[in-house]
């Protein structure tokens, strides 16, 4: 399991926003950025749409374990930042985790 860090600064969300490569699943929008730092960083997005705050933090428990199956593959010197859509409520974290690795591949992301 590799580690990585989390992104905290709005900046860091709306860079990846503005310059990343969008991916789109059913359950979320993942936004991948090269970093300036040679490390692998995470943020989560779940907005109000999501539900109440019990919603949004079981979402984003969702997707740190998805994200958390995929994190090994990922070439690091990338920022992942990943927006929540109200789909991912009733989804399992594997599903999520096999849809990530799905997209990632499709953009060349993907190291075995």
């Amino acid at each position: 399991m590799r580690v990585y860090s989390k992104l905290k600064q709005n900046w860091e969300f709306h860079r990846a926003y503005n310059r990343g490569a969008s991916l789109v699943l059913p359950e979320c929008v993942m936004y991948v950025v090269k970093g300036k730092k040679n490390a692998l960083r995470l943020g989560i997005t779940a907005g109000k749409k999501i539900g109440t705050a019990v919603s949004r933090n079981r979402a984003k428990r969702v997707i740190t374990a998805a994200f958390d199956v995929c994190a090994p593959h990922i070439p690091l010197g990338y920022d992942c930042v990943v927006v929540a859509r109200t789909r991912i409520l009733n989804t399992k974290s594997n599903v999520v985790a096999a849809n990530m690795m799905r997209q990632l591949k499709k953009q060349e992301l993907w190291v075995e």
